[in-house]
């Protein structure tokens, strides 16, 4: 088998890009996607060698994943707007031996950075200089085959992006990322097919954009609207434009559609799917996307190990705040500290076993064995399941407060804080404390054209939770630090250079 092959049926004449305004057929695709196959082919790379991308959602970063993979090689998708410090880090990490860098890296992450990394032995540019490999003459010679692999090889690193700790590289096999797509597939009431057109927001270096959003897509033969840079405004222009039917997105894009002046129904009459992932989606946003913009909004949860689909709400009615049901294919547990399986209604640790449970993390065997344990996935995230079998995350476990022996989640916190008029994010960490162990530590940032001050927050608390729970300080701050998929990036908030 080969994931690459997931574009080989579709009819020739169907469009299945349209990157920088310019369509792709399937039949266009494959007959790239064979060209740099065959060019990496003859390049002195072994099955199994990793190859970094480092572009952004465009047809240069489509084309080389697809190429990478068929030619039996393992793709390393990057961050183009990472500093060239951090890529460097993680092409030394996977020991990468080679790189493809797409347009939009060019000027932030060059050559000279890449040659800095002493495995890397080929850089593949879009329009060459000084010894670098060019793409199109790269695709000039000979097309390539496609490279007949076992389920169980590697076909892509992903580096995590947890909220603690140093990131690391997960490793996705063929089997595991196609499992996953069939899962995703068959969790639809109404599968995805070659009449969809796909908002492609999602960054490809990010398992859902990958796997979820281009993955599926081309499976199912969709046209891909593929999205560089996103700006409210310009993306209803879009959907509206190309009739975009199905958008899989971060809490923070719907956010932005929720909160934009103007928006009306007819804005997303085309769209028949819209599915929210990669962070916790506020009740309030969903409830105003579906009153202003007739969008009922699927929630799912999902995480790079489990490639990365766990549960969906689609046609399952589940209510708001719930992530659904887990997908077929997968089972799922909530433990309490000793293994055992908790009461429906309490909460517990979150761990799921299935065929798109990742192989582990890239050389890292005891990172590997704390998180895989008898074929269970230990997810980090703590949930409850109620009556009706709906499962709701509460919040990831290493990010839990104990406060004088009471366990408090900072999600439960924030959620609060967001109620309030003045609070446009926000996030809790805690901190150490000489009596209670741990204290609670607010930071906010005010909406727009509103003013608070501390004290109103803390009391506004105290009305909705338990006094353990409630903050005992507040930090105002111009933005909470957030992941590209919205997730808080909590261990930047004890850096005091941020405040």
């Amino acid at each position: 088998m080969n994931l690459a092959n997931i574009i080989d049926t579709h009819p020739a004449e169907d469009v299945a890009l349209i990157s920088r305004g310019r369509t792709t057929t399937y039949g266009e695709l494959r007959d790239q996607v064979a060209r740099l196959r065959g060019g990496l082919q003859r390049l002195d790379l072994e099955p199994g060698e990793r190859v970094a991308i480092v572009a952004a959602n465009n047809w240069y970063a489509v084309v080389s994943y697809l190429a990478v993979l068929g030619s039996g090689f393992v793709a390393v998708p990057l961050n183009p707007q990472s500093p060239a410090a951090e890529l460097q880090a993680e092409l030394r990490a996977v020991a990468a031996s080679a790189v493809v860098l797409g347009p939009t890296s060019q000027g932030t992450f060059d050559e000279d950075d890449v040659r800095s990394v002493e495995s890397i032995r080929h850089v593949v540019l879009t329009g060459s200089s000084s010894d670098a490999l060019d793409l199109d003459e790269l695709m000039a010679g000979e097309p390539g085959p496609v490279v007949d692999v076992e389920p169980s090889a590697l076909a892509v690193l992903i580096f995590t992006s947890g909220t603690a700790g140093s990131p690391k590289a997960a490793k996705l096999t063929h089997a595991n990322l196609f499992a996953n797509i069939q899962q995703a597939l068959a969790a639809q009431p109404e599968r995805q097919s070659d009449s969809d057109v796909v908002f492609a927001l999602l960054p490809l270096f990010h398992i859902f954009g990958l796997n979820v959003v281009l993955g599926l897509s081309l499976a199912s033969g969709s046209r891909i609207l593929l999205i560089e840079r996103f700006d409210p405004a310009s993306a209803i222009e879009a959907i509206e434009r190309h009739a975009v039917t199905v958008i899989a997105g971060p809490p923070t894009m719907w956010a932005a559609f929720a909160g934009m002046p103007g928006v009306a129904q007819t804005s997303f009459a085309s769209v028949r799917t819209a599915v929210s992932g990669a962070a916790k989606l506020p009740v309030e946003v969903a409830q105003a996307m579906e009153a202003r913009a007739g969008v009922h909004i699927d929630e799912g949860y999902g995480l790079t190990e489990a490639s990365p689909v766990v549960t969906s709400s689609a046609g399952t009615g589940a209510p708001f705040g719930s992530v659904g049901v887990p997908v077929p294919g997968l089972e799922l547990r909530i433990l309490d500290e000793a293994g055992a399986d908790v009461l429906i209604g309490d909460v517990g640790n979150l761990v799921v076993k299935g065929p798109n449970v990742f192989a582990g993390y890239w050389e890292d065997d005891e990172a590997t064995d704390r998180v895989l344990i008898d074929g269970w996935l230990h997810t980090g995230d703590t949930a409850v399941v109620d009556d009706a079998g709906f499962v709701y995350i509460v919040d990831r476990a290493k990010d839990l407060v104990i406060v004088s022996g009471f366990n408090v989640f900072p999600a439960e916190v924030e959620e609060v804080l967001l109620r309030h008029p003045a609070v446009a994010a926000s996030a809790v960490v805690g901190v150490p404390h000489p009596y209670t162990g741990e204290a609670i530590r607010a930071y906010v940032q005010v909406r727009g054209g509103f003013s608070v001050e501390e004290e109103e927050l803390v009391a506004f608390c105290a009305d909705n939770l338990a006094r353990y729970k409630c903050p005992n300080k507040v930090w105002f701050v111009e933005e909470i630090p957030q992941s590209i998929t919205g997730k808080i990036l909590r261990r930047f908030l004890s850096d005091q250079s941020f405040l």
